[in-house]
């Protein structure tokens, strides 16, 4: 009977507006962010430096303002003509705005959501991609945009659309922002060892203390460039086992406003089905901040058969 129930009301305007809200796989990608903290914090101790030797800047004010730009960053004029700009996206041309158009309006219809909430953006890219940043970014790839029929490309934006619903951004955002900085102190430090190795060997080799120091403080920058990516690496195995917990129920998000069935055929139409992916190595998945495509579509596909969907 609570089949039945589910089955009649999935994808109607009810069903639709409870479909965003925070759930438990977004939380999971604050992991990662828990994870950052530590290299982010020293990343951030070295840069404040400069500003407490020459202005005598507090610790915590320097912090502080660096976590306030993480609300900046979720401003949609921010993500319009910053991010794009990093993302390598563009705005559409006004035949790709047309045909997105024609898919983008029957989901902001069918959520109850404002057109202008959201940027669309194109990237353009020989491959069938798409993908939600910040708050308000939907990028798709101009391939995409080409191959995929109008259902198709209405599916490809329900569920972009649906990682923004649940939040699974929020925690992306922040984290790529906060590797940033810490990738470019690492490099800095790698860099420097380079060079104070280089030195060491051109003046100091026949100084045997300054020879040690100089290689000391090589072994110095090397050793904690190398702790600041292996930190790096942990957060990125963290944020990518969450993403691959996101993929899922941005799919199962999609079939709750009505469009499983248009996500269901885009996969397809991927050419992706086919099982390689499922015999990568172990690492590969590990790594993977997606599911096989196999996966999602037997995953949605058993979804939509329990439940069904309003066409």
């Amino acid at each position: 009977m609570a089949k039945k129930v589910m089955a009649a009301t999935l994808g109607s305007p009810s069903v639709s507006g409870r479909s965003q809200g925070l759930d438990w796989s977004a939380l999971a990608g604050l992991t990662s962010i828990v994870a950052l903290l530590p290299a982010w914090l020293m990343t951030a101790s070295v840069l404040w430096l400069p500003f407490w030797w020459w202005g005598q800047v507090s610790y915590l004010l320097f912090v502080g303002s660096l976590f306030a730009l993480f609300i900046v960053l979720f401003a949609r004029g921010t993500q319009r003509f910053v991010l794009m700009k990093l993302l390598g996206a563009r705005m559409p041309t006004a035949r790709e705005q047309s045909r997105l158009d024609e898919a983008w309006l029957p989901i902001m219809r069918r959520s109850g959501l404002g057109r202008r909430r959201f940027v669309l953006a194109v990237v353009d890219v020989d491959e069938m991609n798409a993908f939600a940043c910040g708050g308000h970014l939907v990028v798709v790839s101009s391939f995409a945009i080409e191959r995929l029929d109008r259902e198709q490309l209405t599916g490809v934006l329900a569920h972009e659309l649906s990682h923004h619903l649940g939040f699974h951004t929020v925690a992306l955002t922040i984290g790529q922002w906060m590797i940033l900085p810490i990738t470019l102190l690492s490099r800095g430090g790698m860099a420097l060892h380079r060079t104070a190795e280089s030195l060491t060997r051109a003046f100091a080799q026949r100084i045997p203390l300054l020879h040690a120091l100089g290689l000391f403080v090589a072994a110095f920058l090397h050793v904690v460039s190398w702790l600041l990516m292996l930190n790096v690496s942990l957060a990125t195995l963290l944020g990518n086992a969450a993403s691959r917990l996101t993929e899922y129920d941005a799919d199962r998000r999609a079939a709750h406003l009505g469009f499983g069935h248009e996500l269901l055929a885009a996969m397809r139409a991927s050419g992706y089905e086919d099982t390689s992916s499922l015999r990568q190595n172990v690492w590969h998945r590990v790594f993977a901040s997606h599911p096989p495509m196999k996966l999602r579509i037997n995953r949605l596909a058993s979804h939509l058969r329990k439940f069904g969907a309003v066409r």
